[in-house]
């Protein structure tokens, strides 16, 4: 028979088992219940994201104002709209840029442009959106820096400023996710984006140095740094 410590106070409350849990003796000491037994995960509660804050208002402004701007440049080349050249205006203008295919070349800004932004703005396909539009950033942010040696970012004909914001804009979204005031508000990348956004960074990057290689062919770093 199992002996008592005489420190020990026995009492008959039933343990946390229950009577059928083996020795239904609980002590003084040990009446705090374990961690387990508390609701359902108060820490996830604290640390969950049921409290977002405004964090979904502000990407949906970022995708709104970033989706919006790839919008309005692209119903420019496709339709001719807010003064903008049209098709045929666009294939001319790649033409004289000096770029290789300036059929294909048109299509592939215009469409980057207008598909990317309407995504965006609507928060569906977000990743693949957000890749698009920066992939047409990057050539834009080549094509400018190479019509003039040095660093052109604020100054000149060829400043990339804004095609560097837009391509950041870009790549912030891809790494936050749309957020749930978006179409993709159910996919898990929504709100938790994991590895598959810097899948998405790298074919995005992929995709603009192909691109700008086969339609372009030029250094567009000539005059930085050590590209001289």
């Amino acid at each position: 028979m199992a002996s008592v410590d005489p420190g020990e106070k026995p009492t008959d409350t039933p343990g946390p088992g229950g009577p059928a849990g083996g020795d239904a003796r609980t002590y003084s000491y040990a009446s705090i219940p374990p961690a387990g037994t508390q609701p359902n995960g108060g820490l996830r509660r604290r640390n969950g994201d049921g409290r977002r804050g405004t964090l979904d208002l502000g990407l949906f402004l970022l995708r709104l104002m970033v989706g919006g701007t790839f919008l309005y440049h692209g119903l420019q080349k496709l339709a001719g709209w807010f003064d903008g050249p049209g098709l045929d205006g666009t294939e001319e203008m790649m033409e004289q840029g000096g770029w290789d295919h300036p059929s294909i070349a048109a299509a592939l800004v215009t469409a980057g442009e207008v598909g990317g932004g309407i995504l965006l703005i609507l928060g569906l396909a977000t990743p693949l959106a957000a890749g698009a539009v920066l992939a047409v950033s990057l050539n834009a942010w080549m094509f400018k820096q190479g019509m003039h040696p040095d660093f052109q970012y604020s100054q000149g004909p060829g400043a990339v400023e804004l095609d560097t914001v837009l391509a950041g804009a870009a790549i912030a979204v891809i790494f936050t996710g749309p957020g749930r005031w978006a179409l993709d508000r159910g996919r898990s990348w929504a709100t938790r984006p994991g590895a598959g956004s810097v899948v998405v960074l790298v074919l995005a990057f992929a995709a603009a140095l192909f691109t700008y290689w086969y339609l372009q062919d030029g250094n567009p770093l000539t005059g930085i740094g050590p590209f001289e």
